[in-house]
């Protein structure tokens, strides 16, 4: 299944205003914990790959992505699957994994049409928009949909940004992101 996702920078309290007039459904709020592992046998980081255990709830999911698939949104390739997060912890330690960073970000759902938009404040780095559709294929059409819905919000395909929030936290180390529980 491919993750076909742009993000951009936004403020919160207009985009919110836009989707409410354009009718989008609330879904909730989440708080998220994402720790981040890299591989004994290639660097995530240089390999454009991503491994998470991701906490909301007292429920996780691991979840794996590959590589970006275009120069233009955060397509990947992705599987996710429910995990108990200690004992997935202690599986991929053994085999020589390492916790690689953390992420906590609030998040607010919303879905219109074949689309899921969260608003992420990831930790004092500041409010975004994730704009997503998961398809088997047809990126280039999903891509333009996302795009264009994104023009209506008032966010230009020339604002979209292709950083993890792992890159963002990982480049500011005086911003030290608490483990998860």
């Amino acid at each position: 299944m491919l993750e076909i996702e742009v993000k951009a920078r936004a403020d919160h309290e207009q985009v919110k205003e836009l989707l409410t007039n354009m009718g989008a459904e609330v879904i909730g709020v989440q708080r998220h914990c994402d720790t981040y592992f890299n591989a004994p046998h290639r660097d995530f980081a240089k390999t454009d790959e991503a491994l998470r255990i991701r906490s909301v709830d007292g429920r996780s999911v691991m979840t794996y992505k590959g590589k970006k698939l275009d120069s233009v949104s955060k397509t990947r390739e992705e599987f996710e699957t429910e995990v108990d997060s200690s004992n997935a912890r202690s599986i991929l330690f053994a085999l020589g994994f390492y916790e690689s960073g953390v992420v906590r970000k609030k998040r607010e759902i919303f879905k219109y049409e074949n689309m899921t938009i969260c608003l992420d404040k990831v930790g004092t780095f500041g409010e975004f928009i994730e704009v997503e559709i998961t398809a088997e294929s047809d990126v280039e059409t999903h891509s333009k949909t996302i795009f264009s819905f994104l023009e209506k919000l008032g966010i230009s395909e020339n604002d979209s940004i292709r950083t993890s929030y792992l890159e963002i936290v990982l480049d500011h180390p005086e911003e030290k992101m608490n483990k998860c529980q």
